[in-house]
């Protein structure tokens, strides 16, 4: 008859990393789901004016921005109150492309109900406003609204 031997070796049996990808996997969607994605940076200074009849949207997802403020690096842009639409500066002759750009990255029946939100400086001229609501009117984009903040009680 054979004779069996019993090993001696005694340590530590290694470590199973058949789980690890679940549990990276899981870390991963977690954070995709709690984090918000910035959709354009700043590039002028907003403090936007306090109003007392303030409304939230319903679908944020069908709104432009416009915002104007005095750029955040004045040396290569100024002093003045400037438009930012998306990631860039821009002149008041860019809106029409950039509603024209909007309407077509949109759904046909999402269009009639596409909203441009101007999110003003509250110490930048009316000049400047004036100029953005009328190109707005010149490419028919006529449902505006401007971005406030709820005013405090009194």
């Amino acid at each position: 008859m054979a004779r069996f031997k019993k090993s001696n070796k005694e340590g530590t049996p290694g470590l199973n990393t058949g789980s690890m990808s679940d549990i990276v996997f899981m870390f991963l969607f977690f954070f995709m789901v709690i984090t918000n994605m910035r959709e354009s940076s700043l590039y002028v200074r907003i403090n936007v004016p306090q109003a007392s009849e303030v409304q939230k949207l319903e679908k944020k997802s069908l709104v432009s921005y416009i915002n104007v403020g005095v750029p955040m690096d004045e040396n290569k842009y100024g002093r003045e109150p400037r438009i930012q639409l998306n990631d860039q500066i821009a002149d008041v002759s860019d809106i029409a492309e950039f509603i024209e750009n909007e309407r077509a990255a949109r759904s046909e029946a999402d269009r009639p109900f596409l909203t441009t939100s101007i999110k003003a400086d509250k110490d930048a001229r009316m000049g400047i406003i004036v100029d953005i609501k009328q190109e707005l009117r010149n490419v028919n984009a006529l449902k505006l609204i401007y971005t406030t903040s709820r005013r405090g009680k009194e």
